[in-house]
């Protein structure tokens, strides 16, 4: 357990700058570094995002609100937050920002009980998880051989044409990579119900394990129709926020793979959450970028069938970050997260 004198005596947020990081929102708004400072000497670091705004929510109601605070109480600590960016939050930059404070939270449990967050999880550190791969284009499959299968990203099919060539870009994938290999559809909130019936009639012959994000994350009612009329599973939440938020998709069954992610979604604390109730509804969870090291340790402790995706290549200022080898990841033994940050030296 931890040490109950200890006490949360800053809460800081900076957004450093990576090599190669996109020139769009994903960079703008993006991953910003969290620390949560204590009076025992003990520092915290998580992930979240929102970029200038996220970091803006991190310094003034969350540092506010946390300043004093027994740290080990994470989950009151997390509705603590919840409630106080009620009024402004509950989806979108504010729960971005409340995740990297957790994420923070539990790195620090971790390095107080010198335990690596998995096994605070109940897990341990040492399985080799199977990784799979995101490209734009059929160019990226060389590095396929390298994992346990990829996922293609498409763009628009608001015309038959387009879609003609969508389909004929998955079915040359599949011939490229083989049959032995995973292959995975992403259309990035970017199709509608009637087009992605079509599609997916067109290449479930393929093999494809699930359409990612089809339509908007708020077309409940387009998700219904695709549950019961899509060839092919369909998997999503990318770009929801918080375990209620998750409910309704999980009590109606609207994705057979629930992808949340651990940066944006609520943090470690809500990702728990989201398992525990996909597992009650046997539902999959493959958590988006899961090779990062913030849902790995996740995946690690509580997937019965472990998947994790590549991260971003611009994140080069996380150190500690475990590599794939041979299509496959693995946790180290060392406290918390496993990482190490040299504030001095980050590019923000």
């Amino acid at each position: 357990m931890l040490n109950i004198c200890m006490k949360i005596t800053d809460v800081r947020a900076l957004q450093p700058i990576g090599e190669n990081s996109p020139p769009d929102w994903r960079t703008s708004l993006g991953q910003i570094l969290v620390a949560v400072d204590t009076d025992c000497g003990i520092t915290g670091y998580g992930v979240g995002g929102g970029g200038l705004s996220g970091m803006h929510v991190v310094r003034t109601v969350l540092r506010d609100l946390l300043l004093g605070k027994n740290p080990e109480e994470i989950a009151q600590l997390w509705t603590d937050m919840y409630q106080a960016t009620l009024a402004f939050g509950r989806k979108g930059i504010a729960v971005m920002a409340i995740s990297g404070v957790d994420l923070a939270l539990w790195d620090l449990r971790g390095k107080a009980e010198n335990l690596p967050v998995v096994a605070l999880l109940g897990g341990s550190p040492g399985e080799r998880i199977p990784t799979y791969h995101t490209v734009w284009d059929n160019q990226g499959l060389s590095s396929a051989s390298e994992h346990s299968g990829f996922k293609l990203h498409l763009g628009k099919v608001s015309d038959p044409v387009q879609q003609e060539v969508i389909i004929s870009s998955i079915e040359q994938a599949r011939l490229q990579m083989g049959t032995d290999r995973l292959l995975m559809v992403d259309a990035w909130m970017k199709w509608d119900v009637d087009s992605t019936i079509s599609i997916s009639r067109e290449i479930a012959a393929f093999q494809i394990e699930w359409i990612e994000e089809p339509l908007s994350p708020d077309d409940l009612v387009g998700y219904a129709i695709l549950k019961e009329k899509s060839a092919v599973p369909i998997a999503g939440g990318e770009h929801e926020f918080t375990s209620a938020a998750f409910g309704p998709l999980i009590r109606h069954k609207l994705h057979s793979v629930l992808q949340p992610d651990v940066c944006w979604c609520g943090g470690l604390t809500e990702l728990i959450k989201i398992y525990t109730m996909a597992n009650e509804a046997d539902l999959r969870v493959c958590p988006h970028r899961g090779c990062e090291i913030w849902a790995l340790h996740a995946i690690a402790a509580l997937d019965p069938q472990p998947l994790a995706e590549t991260g971003r290549p611009w994140m080069t200022w996380v150190e500690g970050q475990p590599e794939i080898q041979k299509g496959t990841i693995e946790l180290s033994e060392r406290p918390g997260f496993g990482l190490t940050f040299d504030e001095h030296t980050l590019k923000h």
